[in-house]
């Protein structure tokens, strides 16, 4: 319900009328059935346009650290998450990170939507990096449908680091569905889970126009703490 009065009532109207989104390719996306959105990562309101513009409900992987907040400012932090239907993913990757998994494909089991940022955080300067394998191996388990959708400008709209959005148009591209149905059975290849990974990033910086580096973003803000916050 407060999924509905967000996306209807309260988030979505004013959302859509001050921002105006853009959008493109809109018919690749799916009417029914299971499906991955993979998406790039550019600022913390991408997770709240993609909802407004899909029909479906869509459910995300949300860092574990918005749910294990302290005091009431964190118990509302995980309360808003968990309403607007965000699923928490351990990004500390092993045996912790694949467990965490099992949610989305729970939901995706039920015909359910899932939005997924391979690159695993938010990208620190605008481009696009090395994607994570957990993606791959979720679409192998799932056989979902693998939609690559390309956030664009949303980290001018709210860069990281602030706490409100600017008023400017951002823009939403939907790409053709990813088959990947040529490497089932083959979830335990790594070499095929890099193959799938990097195929949907490719894919990614295709529609959406960013200069892809073939690093992880999360080494990358390891290295200047000081600029990318």
């Amino acid at each position: 319900m407060f999924y509905w009065l967000m996306k209807y009532l309260i988030v979505g109207p004013f959302m859509l009328s001050v921002f105006r989104p853009w959008v493109r390719g809109r018919e690749n996306v799916p009417e029914s059935g299971p499906v991955i959105f993979a998406s790039n990562h550019l600022s913390f309101i991408d997770s709240v346009f993609l909802p407004l513009i899909v029909d479906r409900p869509i459910r995300f992987l949300a860092k574990s650290e918005y749910f294990t907040g302290r005091g009431v400012k964190g118990w509302l932090i995980k309360r808003f998450f968990l309403a607007i239907g965000q699923l928490p993913i351990d990004r500390s990757g092993g045996k912790a990170s694949e467990a965490s998994l099992h949610g989305g494909l729970e939901h995706l089991a039920e015909g359910g939507q899932l939005g997924i940022y391979p690159e695993g955080t938010r990208s620190p300067d605008g481009r696009l990096y090395r994607g994570r394998t957990g993606v791959a191996r979720m679409i192998l388990d799932s056989g979902a449908i693998v939609v690559p959708v390309a956030m664009v400008d949303t980290e001018k709209a709210m860069p990281t680091g602030t706490m409100m959005p600017k008023v400017r148009r951002i823009g939403i591209v939907f790409g053709e569905p990813l088959d990947f149905s040529r490497f089932e059975g083959l979830e335990g290849d790594r070499f095929v889970l890099r193959s799938i990974t990097d195929e949907i990033m490719y894919e990614l910086a295709r529609i959406g126009g960013q200069e892809y580096t073939d690093v992880y973003a999360t080494s990358v803000k390891k290295r200047k703490p000081s600029r990318v916050g």
